[in-house]
């Protein structure tokens, strides 16, 4: 059925309208203000109270608010809060934060293997979450939260933020404009320095039960990237991986770094007294947990590796050759697109190819990347080589940003604080199927290892895999 209203009728019935607004509502509720996010967070370490704390907060602080804060450790919270300059109550039981503060938004940085039962939690009060890559460590949690997710109808945002870096964006426009033809195979292998690298192995990231193996906690950054950059499912895995440098691989040890008896001969101190926030946050509240955040890298328990191969099949025939080390001289990394009709390469923080080597910077390197809003050299720029088949090659230059994580940092938090319903023409909002995706791999690759065959994808979960993804 079909009707017409008229001017004059539209006119009265809109005016009608409008008056009894006006008359249920006082026009100072109308031009008030909209209620700012409510965001809970469980986990005050560093990452939780920099990245997704204080700096949420300066930046968007007209659109958000913390009302609760939670960490098992209690001086932790404590100095989290005032790191983050939140003024909320602080809670080291979070059912009882979920309970008693309501949050529109709970935002996950916990230990990795705790992630699951925050987040499922979360969901089943109703309230929507933002988790901390990686999702979570193993295919059991995996499933839970994807079976919560559903059930519930809430949303859980996983902060990848890699995605939005100015460099891998520009990589993803050339693979969608089909630049060098189908793609068929990628070389991708990334380098930890001996700084960053090390860092892994004095903190609890070295045991697998809590981080899952720097296969999920770190190569989920990487696997979730490719997944988006070749828009397909991954299908098999099979791995290789190794700890041969770090670990009980060392005439000496001992419990920690400050009251080491080797720290004349050891090139792996670190003197964490020199980082206050650090002695703040970690140090000064180790009576509550005995956590020690300058451990040591050689202790006898480590049990992830230190370095890591991997060989991806994808549903549309992509095969991919991965590979992590945690101890080299620099920190960078390379990857190559073999397409039917050309190459892409390109890279980062390859010293040789920069025409320079500075030792000393490499141990800042990771400070940088963590960085928000760094001074950038106005001329430097980043390259991407485009190289036909029986022709020429074409250099594409980039803006180089090394803080933020290749300028991905604020370009994430952004879309989900400042415009969360912005056009997302390259897909970069990422969810928990791109959680799962990029977890799976690192859990096939693990699982493999272990076994010494190949791991289907679909032995770890029942989502349906596909050529094009969903």
């Amino acid at each position: 059925m079909q009707s017409t209203l008229h001017r004059r009728d539209f006119l009265a019935t809109t005016g009608m309208a409008a008056a009894g607004t006006l008359l249920s509502s006082p026009l100072s509720a109308a031009l008030a203000p909209p209620a700012k996010k409510r965001l809970a967070m469980v986990g005050t370490g560093i990452r939780g109270t920099g990245f997704w704390g204080k700096t949420v907060l300066q930046n968007y602080g007209d659109v958000v608010e913390f009302v609760g804060l939670c960490d098992v450790n209690p001086g932790r919270v404590e100095t989290g809060k005032k790191i983050i300059g939140a003024n909320c109550p602080t809670f080291t039981d979070f059912d009882r934060m979920l309970k008693t503060v309501k949050p529109d938004v709970v935002i996950v940085t916990t230990v990795d293997s705790t992630h699951d039962q925050f987040i499922v939690k979360a969901l089943l009060a109703g309230v929507d979450v933002i988790t901390e890559k990686p999702m979570t460590t193993d295919e059991v949690k995996c499933r839970k939260i994807l079976e919560t997710e559903r059930k519930t109808g809430r949303k859980v945002i996983v902060g990848f933020n890699y995605r939005y870096g100015l460099q891998f964006t520009k990589l993803k426009e050339l693979l969608v404009e089909n630049r060098v033809g189908k793609i068929t195979s990628v070389d991708f292998h990334w380098y930890l320095n001996v700084y960053h690298g090390a860092d892994y192995f004095r903190r609890w990231h070295a045991f697998r039960e809590k981080g899952g193996t720097l296969l999920v906690h770190k190569a989920t950054h990487h696997f979730d990237l490719l997944n988006w950059w070749l828009d397909s499912d991954p299908v098999e895995v099979f791995a290789y991986g190794k700890l041969e440098h770090y670990g009980k691989n060392n005439p000496f040890r001992h419990t920690h770094c400050r009251p080491c008896p080797h720290k004349s001969n050891c090139k792996f101190y670190w003197d964490i007294t020199k980082d206050k926030t650090l002695m703040d946050l970690y140090v000064a509240n180790e009576q509550h947990d005995g956590y020690l955040r300058d451990a040591c890298v050689w202790r006898e328990n480590i049990n992830i590796y230190d370095k890591m191969a991997v060989q991806i099949r994808y549903a549309n025939d992509v095969q991919v050759s991965y590979s992590l080390t945690t101890y080299s001289p620099y920190e960078g990394w390379r990857i190559a697109f073999n397409g039917m009709t050309g190459r892409l390469d390109t890279w980062e923080g390859i010293p040789f190819q920069q025409g320079k080597y500075d030792a000393a910077s490499q141990a800042e390197r990771h400070a940088q990347e963590m960085a928000q809003n760094a001074a950038e050299k106005a001329e430097a720029y980043d390259e991407i080589i485009a190289m036909d088949n029986f022709g020429r090659y074409e250099s594409i230059k980039i803006p180089q940003v090394r803080s933020g994580h290749g300028g991905g940092d604020k370009i994430l938090q952004d879309r989900i604080f400042q415009n969360p319903n912005a056009p997302d023409p390259l897909r970069h909002a990422a969810g928990t199927r791109d959680g799962a995706m990029s977890i799976l791999i690192g859990i096939a690759a693990r699982q493999s290892i272990e076994t010494g065959r190949p791991v289907k994808i679909s032995e770890l979960t029942d989502v349906e895999l596909r050529a094009v993804r969903p």
